[in-house]
C-alpha cells in the first residue's frame, strides 16, 4: 500500500514538473512558479522541482528569489558548476558584484570556461577597478583570442588609461586575421586618433566608410582626424554625415562651425548657422559659452564691419572665461576701430592690469594706449 501511494506522489511530481517545464518554454513563468511551489515540502529537499523553480525566477526576472534557490542548490550539490554560474547571475543583476565575483571564482576551481573569465572582469568593471578587469579579460582572451566582445571591452579600459600603444598592440592579433573588423578596428582608429597620429587615423576610419560601416563614429573620427590633418573640404563632409544621423551632440555643432571658420567660408553664411545651432543646444557650460562666443566674436572681427557684434560676443566670452584676458585687448581694438577711442581707452587699461609685461599684446596694447590717448588729446583742443 505504502509502495502504491509512493508510486502515484512520484507520478504526480514528475506529471506537474513536466507540465511547469512546458509553461517556462512558452514563457507563462509565473503560473509554472505556482505549480512547482506546490511541489516544495518544508525540510525534504528535491533538487529537480528546486532548480526548476530556480530557473522560472530567474526567467522571469526575480532575482532575490533566484539567488536564494541557486544558493540552497549550490550548497547541496557543491560540484554543480551550473548552480554556481547561475548564483553568478543572479548576484551580478541584483549589482552584488563582490557575491558575483566569488561565485565566478569558485567556477573557474573547476572549470577554465572563457565566458566566466569574462563575466569576472565585468564584475571588476562595474566595480570600477579596471586593472582587476583588465586582468581577467586579458586570461579570457588567452582561452578564446578571438572573442570580439571582449577585446573590445579590454581595449576600452586601455583607451580611458590614455594606453593608446597598449591598445594598439591589443588589437593587432585579432585584425590580422580579421583586418576590417567593425568594432575593432575603429577602436584602434580611435587608438591613433586620440594618441594624435591623425594621418593613420582616417585610413582605418576611411578604410571603414569604404567598407559600408556608416555609422556616426566613423564619420565623427573621420571627420575630427581630417580637421587635424587640415583637410578642411574633407572634414566638413564627414562631420555633417555623422551630425545627420545624431544631431544631440553640441560639440559636434562647434566643430562643424570651426572647421568652416578655419577653411574661410562666409561667416553669416556658412558659420554663424551651426554656432547659433551649438548656443541653442547648449546648457551653460562655462568652458563651451566661452569658446562659443569666441567664434562669434572671431567671425563678427573678421568681416571688418560688425565692431559692435564682435565686441559683444568677445564681453560673453571674457564673461565666461576670466581667463581669456586676450578678450579685453580685441575689445579695446573693436572700439578703436570705431573711433570710440575713450571706450578703447578703457578696455585697453583693463588689460594692461591683468596682461603680462613684455608679451606681444601687451606691447602691443601699450602702443595704442599711446596713440589714443594722443587722440583724445587732439579732440579736446
Amino acid at each position: 500500500m505504502v509502495c502504491v501511494q509512493l508510486g502515484a506522489q512520484t507520478t504526480h511530481r514528475d506529471s506537474v514538473l513536466a507540465e511547469a517545464r512546458y509553461l517556462k518554454s512558452i514563457y507563462r513563468t509565473d503560473d509554472a512558479i505556482e505549480k512547482l511551489s506546490a511541489l516544495v515540502q518544508p525540510g525534504s529537499m528535491d533538487e529537480g522541482v528546486l532548480a526548476e523553480l530556480a530557473d522560472c525566477h530567474f526567467q522571469s526576472g526575480a532575482y532575490e528569489d533566484a539567488l536564494g534557490t541557486y544558493y540552497m542548490l549550490s550548497s547541496f550539490a557543491q560540484d554543480n558548476i551550473l548552480y554556481k554560474i547561475r548564483l553568478m547571475q543572479a548576484s551580478y543583476r541584483l549589482k552584488a558584484y563582490t557575491q558575483s565575483i566569488q561565485a565566478g571564482q569558485a567556477v573557474l576551481q573547476r572549470d577554465s570556461i572563457p565566458a566566466v573569465v569574462s563575466f569576472i572582469g565585468d564584475a571588476f568593471k562595474q566595480m570600477e577597478k579596471p586593472d582587476s578587469a583588465f586582468w581577467y579579460y586579458r586570461k579570457s582572451l588567452a582561452l578564446k583570442p578571438m572573442n570580439e566582445s571582449v577585446l573590445s571591452k579590454a581595449m576600452g579600459i586601455l583607451l580611458d588609461s590614455e594606453n593608446y600603444d597598449g591598445a594598439i598592440a591589443l588589437s593587432e592579433p585579432f585584425l590580422a586575421e580579421d583586418p576590417d573588423n567593425m568594432t575593432i578596428a575603429p577602436l584602434k582608429g580611435v587608438a591613433y586618433y586620440r594618441k594624435g597620429d591623425y594621418e593613420t587615423a582616417s585610413k582605418v576610419f576611411q578604410r571603414q566608410e569604404d567598407i559600408g560601416n556608416d555609422t556616426y563614429p566613423i564619420h565623427y573620427y573621420l571627420g575630427q582626424s581630417y580637421w587635424h590633418d587640415l583637410v578642411l573640404y574633407r572634414a566638413d563632409k564627414e562631420l555633417i554625415a555623422a551630425w545627420q544621423i545624431d544631431s544631440s551632440d553640441v560639440g559636434l555643432a562647434y566643430a562643424i562651425a570651426a572647421a568652416k571658420m578655419d577653411a574661410y567660408r562666409p561667416f553669416d553664411g556658412d558659420v554663424k548657422p551651426w554656432l547659433d545651432k551649438a548656443l541653442k543646444m547648449l546648457e551653460p557650460d562655462p568652458a563651451m559659452m566661452s569658446r562659443i562666443h569666441q567664434q562669434y566674436g572671431l567671425g563678427y572681427y573678421k568681416m571688418q564691419n560688425s565692431w559692435d557684434s564682435a565686441i559683444e560676443h568677445y564681453k560673453e566670452a571674457y564673461k565666461y572665461n576670466p581667463k581669456f584676458i586676450s578678450a579685453l585687448s580685441t575689445i579695446a581694438y573693436c572700439y578703436q576701430m570705431k573711433k570710440d577711442y575713450k571706450q578703447a581707452l578703457d578696455w585697453y587699461e583693463k588689460y594692461l592690469k591683468v596682461a603680462r609685461p613684455g608679451s606681444n599684446g601687451y606691447e602691443f596694447a601699450v602702443d595704442n594706449v599711446k596713440y589714443l590717448k594722443g587722440e583724445l588729446f587732439m579732440e579736446e583742443k
